[in-house]
């Protein structure tokens, strides 16, 4: 059985004690964050990885059934940080891994000591006076289409995602990202990710929380990111002057500076 840090790609930089794990979205690396995490080196233990599947991760122990729900990737950050032997780790994760990250310190709360959460959702079907943004219809479309073509797939959603149609480098970029993904484990990761309901465990976080949210955002709108930090007591929320959702890629000023005010306070 391979280790933690061999599996997940880990890498481990900067000059400072107090770790910042850095956490990807849906179908994109650790290099999704190389406009951001630089920012950080010169004060903290800057981590990144790449969840089982992606980036130069390792899939020899991948199996559906042992990667059947979001909790399991929680526990792969937990593992992580365990053989490294991290605490009060600050957590940044972007799209699912905002929710894999409120699993994590749910499931280890003495471990992490912020979450930093980028373009939220815990859940994306609409429900009941909950606006997550798609009707079950356009959830399982995308899911159908998704096991038709994923290649067509990627190159058709990644530009919808990234937004910033005047950048149309960036959609290029993480339709790229997507086709380079492991093909079996991306098409699972995607019934996990647009499927999930997390909205219960937003209300049992108990460390210090932002929310950061872009003003136009199709994938987690402004309700779900208003929705995400209303259920989580005492968290801070941030609406980046920024649109799409990748803000990591397409605002990376902005979203350092609103990490570095949270981290200040």
């Amino acid at each position: 059985m391979i280790n933690a840090i061999e599996r997940n790609n880990v890498k481990v930089l900067g000059n400072g004690s107090t770790p910042m794990l850095f956490a990807h979205g849906y179908g994109c690396d650790q290099n999704m964050w190389r406009f951001v995490y630089p920012a950080f080196t010169e004060q903290y233990k800057v981590v990144l990885f790449d969840h089982v599947g992606f980036g130069h991760s390792d899939v020899s122990e991948y199996s559906p059934q042992r990667y059947g729900s979001l909790q399991a990737y929680a526990d792969d950050i937990i593992g992580i940080c365990t053989e490294l032997g991290l605490k009060d780790v600050i957590f940044v994760g972007h799209s699912v891994s905002a929710m894999i990250g409120v699993l994590a310190a749910n499931t280890s709360p003495r471990l992490f000591s912020k979450l930093i959460l980028v373009g939220p959702s815990p859940k994306y079907i609409n429900e009941n006076g909950y606006v997550g943004g798609f009707d079950r219809d356009s959830i399982n479309g995308l899911l159908e289409s998704l096991d038709g073509d994923y290649l067509a797939w990627s190159n058709a959603m990644a530009p919808v995602i990234m937004g910033n149609a005047e950048k149309p480098e960036l959609g290029e970029e993480l339709a790229a990202s997507f086709c380079r993904s492991n093909e079996e484990i991306a098409k699972n990761f995607a019934y996990l990710t647009f499927l999930s309901d997390g909205r219960e465990a937003l209300k049992r976080v108990k460390v210090k929380t932002l929310v950061l949210q872009c003003k136009e955002d199709v994938i987690a709108p402004i309700e779900v990111g208003k929705y995400v930090h209303e259920s989580i007591e005492g968290s801070s929320f941030v609406l980046l002057d920024a649109t799409g959702h990748c803000p990591n890629l397409s605002a990376p000023e902005y979203t350092v500076d609103a990490i570095k005010g949270f981290l200040q306070e």
